[in-house]
């Protein structure tokens, strides 16, 4: 969501020329680069060179010189030169300035980097200070430099003919000579209390909405803290140079020796030790030679994208800390196979293509890059410190959208420049012209399945479908939206099967109890069919899908009309819960009996109380005027339900109760590989019908022969496993995924690999009470692994597995199924 909603953003067009020095480090004797050599100006401006020994530095237009120095070599002063932007500097080694910052007769890096993590607890400011508080402005830009773009007319006059020239380049260069692409600004207060780090966001504005994105307000774009035993860049962990296994992890130089904020510190350059193409973390540190706390850091990846973070220290000096002054962070192409774009295309680079393929021209937006930079400022600590609603960790003020220009010239480091307030200007007509924020509402509906239609949301999911049983699902359905009630919703929808001829509906209606918790108290009514032994969980949202396979294929269903009563909220930390209480009975529309001590039922009653419960405790949650989101979604993830049959109430049948849980893993890496992992398991106690028990989401019909039984893959499910082969009262189920990144074949073929596989164990108690069925059990144990290729073409893949094990069958080509699976890329 937060992707789709950038790349619906951003329409336009867009960094205004600065005066900047750019250049390459190298050593004299070799002609190799230097990587981060110090580069500091007369008017005490200070960088450092990249990994490839190139630097960029941007400062006033009187500076008349620069020194670069870098230990073990001479210092050079360089004089620039009018009309002169880069600069190739070569340095001299002189092996005698070595002694100078010798530590121990091992690497000296080693000595001091020992010397920082045992000392990093007393130098960590949210372990050395009870509380502290701080403001901060931020500024987001995504730009390019117009002095990088080769632009040029449309055309030229040759002699008597006219030379027509690709103009694109000219007028996006002309275009941001005056404005960014995108540009937002926001003053946020942090508190610190009890290991509690909140952002309380005082105002924000985004160019060109009247109410920001929320989502991108919420980027965490680099971690906070230098001294967590994991550092984030871009959404990815490592690692910390400092903690406290790095020394395992990276490899270590002393670069040099110089001063910072008025301390002498020893400049660290660190890189992590494995070779392999996958970017790895890698950057310097500014040590205080004294404390050995942290100075200065810039921490940098450069893969298929260059990405760095840098965090700037200001020192106190009567608690003998350094504390984060400032932070930036930048964005630009590094180097990939494939045309990359992030955030929704508003960055687009170009790939380095194989000699097999003709590379598409280099364009002028393939230099645009993101900047990020923070300023800290009324810094408070050790003083009483109160957090209100702790348990979010961004909160967004009220009338935070709607401070005066007074208010942001007060936390301004700098005033707008003429670019920055073209940009707001632009952008805010641009915007209005092609109404891009109603846009953005109308593509946050459709994404989740709706269409909104007036006072109403149209429930895509309900207009048609297909399964064995009512052939073509033929309905409408949907909810009332904002412009009905904030504080009230009406629900419901009706569908009608083609095959079984039978009308199916629910209505319902809820109010809400709390903004904050997101509360609502609601009561249904419902008449419709559901497919027999499926696990769902009922805080699970249905996620919206243009297809959905695996029930084309399902054929036992059994009818069940229910009135429910429930309450949904958000109120305990990092969950979300629904409680509730329903009266249901139920029809198996197939042959099935359920024996119950001599007494056979074909319709019942179920009065049931439920609580279902989804718990994401490593998740970060912002607190909008809208509602709560969860802007950083990480694992494991936990889903909790328990459902208890409430005998001798509203003419219930059984006794019986259902545990079940689900946890799932996830990690991304930059490359673009992904691995899943995924664990559910369920037991149910007491006296069960066997509709309401477990079938483990088989997804394979019975054909004679391979090609006959090709069907479409489901999400998680046994596709050799045949529909009611296999039930149970309890078990357990374990998925293993990871997906490889895309791989070209041919210029518009590029699968993705995925191996998969899936293993389950149950057992049936009672089975003598289930009579009608043919099925088998899970107690030795059900195995099957597989290969996916996704996305061959056009969305469209092709994906194989095979049944092996206690449970596998006398026939080989019975233990292999053959499905076509279908990925509809929307670039979120």
């Amino acid at each position: 969501m937060k992707h789709f909603c950038i790349m619906l953003l951003l329409f336009t067009v867009t960094l205004q020329a600065q005066f900047q020095i750019n250049g390459i480090v190298k050593d004299s004797s070799t002609s190799k680069p230097l990587p981060f050599a110090s580069i500091s100006t007369n008017d005490g401006t200070n960088t450092v060179s990249d990994v490839d020994g190139k630097f960029s530095i941007s400062t006033s237009i009187n500076t008349n010189s620069f020194t670069v120095s870098y230990i073990g070599f001479e210092k050079s002063a360089i004089q620039i030169e009018k009309n002169k932007k880069y600069y190739a500097v070569v340095l001299s080694q002189n092996t005698n300035n070595l002694n100078e910052i010798f530590i121990s007769r091992e690497n000296p890096a080693l000595a001091i980097i020992r010397k920082t993590i045992a000392a990093k607890d007393g130098n960590n400011p949210q372990k050395k200070l009870s509380s502290f508080e701080f403001k901060t402005y931020n500024k987001l830009v995504v730009t390019a430099n117009p002095d990088s773009i080769n632009g040029r007319i449309d055309s030229i006059f040759i002699g008597k003919s006219i030379s027509k020239i690709d103009s694109s380049d000219y007028k996006f260069k002309e275009i941001v000579k005056q404005q960014h692409l995108f540009q937002t600004e926001k003053v946020s207060q942090f508190q610190f209390k009890n290991s509690k780090l909140k952002e309380t966001i005082l105002a924000t504005k985004m160019a060109g909405f009247k109410q920001p994105v929320y989502e991108i307000i919420s980027f965490n774009l680099q971690s906070f803290s230098i001294y967590d035993s994991s550092y984030e860049l871009f959404e990815t962990k490592y690692n910390s140079p400092i903690a406290n296994d790095a020394l395992k992890d990276y490899n270590y130089k002393l670069l040099d020796s110089v001063v910072v904020d008025g301390r002498n510190t020893y400049m660290i350059y660190f890189k992590n030790k494995k070779k392999s193409k996958a970017a790895g973390l890698e950057g310097v540190l500014y040590i205080d030679q004294k404390n050995m706390a942290i100075a200065k850091a810039v921490m940098r990846i450069k893969g298929v994208l260059d990405i760095s973070g840098i965090h700037e220290f200001k020192y106190i000096p009567e608690e003998d800390l350094w504390f984060p002054s400032d932070k930036t962070f930048k964005i630009v192409k590094g180097k990939n196979d494939d045309d990359l774009k992030i955030l929704g295309g508003t960055i687009q680079f170009d790939g380095d293509v194989e000699k097999d393929f003709k590379a598409r021209k280099r364009e002028a937006s393939d230099y645009t890059y993101l900047l990020s930079q923070s300023n800290i400022f009324d810094l408070k600590y050790n003083t009483p410190v109160q957090i209100k609603k702790a348990s979010v960790f961004i909160e967004i003020k009220d009338d935070a959208i709607n401070k005066p220009e007074s208010f942001w010239n007060k936390y301004r480091k700098d005033s707008l420049d003429i670019r920055s307030q073209k940009t707001y200007l632009a952008l805010d007509s641009i915007s209005i012209k092609n109404r891009i924020e109603s846009r953005i509402l109308f593509g946050r509906k459709i994404i989740n399945g709706y269409v909104p239609i007036g006072l109403v949301d149209l429930d895509l999911r309900k207009i048609i479908s297909y399964n064995n049983y009512e052939g073509f699902r033929l309905g409408i359905g949907g909810i009332t939206n904002e412009h009905f009630s904030k504080k009230y919703k009406i629900d419901g929808y009706s569908a009608y099967g083609t095959k079984d001829g039978k009308f199916k509906y629910s209505l319902g209606a809820a109010t809400r109890l709390g903004k904050f918790s997101n509360s609502w108290i609601g009561i249904s009514y419902t008449d419709d069919v559901r497919e027999i032994a499926s696990t769902v969980f009922a805080i699970d949202k249905r996620v919206f899908k243009i297809y959905d396979p695996r029930p084309i294929n399902i054929s036992t269903f059994y009818n069940y009309v229910s009135w429910k009563t429930y309450i949904e909220t958000k109120i305990i930390p990092k969950t979300e819960s629904i409680w509730e209480l329903s009266k249901t009975v139920v029809e198996p529309k197939f042959n099935y009996t359920f024996n119950l001590n001599n007494k056979l039922y074909s319709v019942y009653n179920m009065t049931t109380a439920m609580v279902s419960l989804k718990w994401n405790p490593f998740s970060d949650y912002m607190q909008t005027p809208n509602g709560r989101i969860e802007v950083e979604k990480r694992f494991p993830k936990f889903t909790f339900q328990f459902t208890k049959s409430l005998p001798k109430i509203a003419q219930n049948d059984f006794d019986f109760g259902k545990i079940d849980f689900r946890t799932e893993y996830e990690k991304k890496y930059l490359n673009g590989q992904k691995t899943s992992l995924l664990f559910e398991g369920g037991y149910a106690f007491g006296d069960l019908p066997l509709t309401h028990l477990y079938n483990t989401s088989p997804n394979n019909i019975t054909k004679e022969t391979i090609i006959q039984r090709i069907t479409f893959s489901g999400k998680n499910s046994f596709e050799t496993m045949f529909f009611n082969e296999f039930f149970s009262s309890e078990y357990a189920y374990f998925q293993f995924k990871h997906g490889f990144s895309r791989v070209t074949l041919f210029k518009k073929i590029k699968p993705s690999l995925v191996l998969v596989s899936r293993m389950a164990w149950g057992n049936l108690q009672k089975p003598e009470q289930h009579i009608g069925l043919d099925y088998k059990t899970l107690n030795k144990g059900y195995f099957e692994s597989g290969v996916e290729l996704n996305q061959i073409y056009k969305g469209l893949g092709l994906s194989g597995f095979y049944r092996y094990g206690p449970n596998q069958l006398l026939k080989f080509q019975n233990n292999i199924a053959v499905k076509i699976s279908f990925v509809l890329d929307l670039g979120l």
